[in-house]
């Protein structure tokens, strides 16, 4: 309750009952969040009863981290829903029709903001860890590598790399299914080895390529745009199927997986499978660029250290073409 005669206040004492220093209430007032009721005849600023509620909902706001603008809008949605004539009672927690979206939606901003920054905290102490941990001989180039790579990472340089990689005019859909496969997302509180691993992955990636170009692999060339949408589709159940023999510690051995692997490119190149083909098929992968480094860092980053690496496609590759391969060459006339 104010003291005053006329119900209004002046600065200090609002400041007083708020909890807060005059010049806070004076930066409120000048950025038009604490409307004055008047000023004095000596130009002193008067404030009414409702200013003590508004001062104590901003403290809060900006309490929650909400910035100046952010809490502008919410005390705007709160006049609205007061001053509307639909029977709203303003409640910001959850009052009808517009009276709480912007507190919803800056809280919900907020707690993105705060995801990444704890993301980023998490990713900068293993970082510091991994450093730390290190023999001092190597901690300058193992700086270069984490000093490379922000903080949260970004797997921009590896999208860039794959874009790069893949057929050119490769559908888009079939681009976003690949990318989602062979682009790891960076552990949301790492280990410090697999931090290691995604710099040194992310460093991969960045290095310019020997020549004059980056070697494509021949069944890119052979699929065509097309037919290279078709291969992907498949070479992704070929995988997984061959991730399920590998989660066992499985041999590459012939049966289902190698035949949806070879069934990926007769179908892209429009072929029968034959013993023939299946030979050709392995010479050719065999020829082909090899990333093996890769899908090795691959497997570093999305497993935690003491764990058995999970299969990723270039695993399951190397799982499929010696299960070719070893078919091939014992059946040098006949692959079942």
């Amino acid at each position: 309750m104010l003291t005053s005669y006329d119900g209004l206040c002046g600065i200090g004492e609002l400041a007083e009952r708020a909890g807060v220093t005059v010049k806070t209430v004076r930066f409120y007032s000048d950025r038009g969040l604490l409307p004055e009721a008047s000023r004095s005849t000596g130009g002193h600023r008067r404030y009414g009863p409702e200013s003590l509620d508004r001062l104590r909902l901003i403290r809060s706001l900006r309490t929650l981290g909400l910035s100046v603008p952010e809490v502008h809008r919410v005390l705007d949605d709160e006049d609205d829903g007061n001053n509307g004539d639909n029977g709203n009672d303003g409640d910001l927690a959850g009052g009808e029709g517009r009276a709480g979206g912007a507190l919803e939606a800056a809280v919900a901003g907020r707690l993105r903001e705060l995801g990444s920054e704890l993301k980023a905290l998490r990713w900068r102490e293993a970082a510091l860890r991994l450093v730390q941990e290190c023999p001092p001989g190597e901690r300058a180039g193992r700086l270069r590598l984490i000093g490379a790579v922000p903080a949260p990472p970004s797997t921009a340089p590896l999208v860039r790399f794959w874009r790069g990689w893949l057929p050119p005019r490769m559908p888009a859909r079939a681009v976003g299914a690949f990318l989602e496969v062979a682009v790891p997302q960076p552990p949301d509180d790492p280990a410090p080895a697999q931090v290691l691993a995604f710099a040194r992955l992310n460093a991969l990636t960045l290095a310019p390529c020997p020549g004059t170009a980056r070697p494509q692999p021949e069944a890119h060339r052979a699929a065509g745009a097309r037919g290279s949408a078709v291969l992907y589709a498949g070479l992704a159940e070929a995988y997984e199927l061959a991730g399920a023999h590998l989660r066992r510690g499985r041999p590459p051995r012939p049966g289902e997986a190698l035949d949806g692997f070879v069934a990926a490119y007769t179908s892209a190149y429009g072929v029968r499978d034959t013993p023939a083909f299946r030979r050709r098929l392995a010479g050719q992968l065999a020829a082909d660029p090899r990333i093996d480094r890769y899908w090795e860092l691959v497997g570093e980053v999305v497993t935690p250290p003491g764990l058995r690496p999970e299969p990723t496609p270039g695993s399951a590759h190397d799982w499929l073409l010696a299960a070719l391969v070893a078919q091939t060459e014992a059946s040098p006339t006949q692959a079942t």
